[in-house]
């Protein structure tokens, strides 16, 4: 792992941070940047986004459903219950 760090080189803790807001669309331009540049020289970050960004193709890929937050509730409500007996 890379140890360089500054206004450019990144660590690979931050890299790994600006990775994940990169998949969610929360990275700004600045951020991405850096990440390009710091995994031109660490194979392990490359790795990382690699897999990272193949993680988030299958789950979109997959149409995954959470619950309706009425749903939520509900199932809140009777945890809630059950617990205070």
């Amino acid at each position: 792992m890379s140890k360089k760090k500054g206004v450019i080189f990144i660590s690979c803790e931050e890299a790994a941070s600006i990775c994940d807001k990169s998949q969610y669309n929360e990275a700004t331009l600045w951020q991405k940047i850096k990440l390009n540049i710091h995994i031109l020289s660490c194979r392990f970050c490359k790795k990382y986004v690699k897999n990272n960004t193949h993680l988030t193709h299958l789950c979109s890929k997959a149409q995954l459903h959470s619950l309706q937050p009425e749903q939520k509730e509900e199932m809140k409500k009777v945890i809630d219950s059950e617990i205070s007996k």
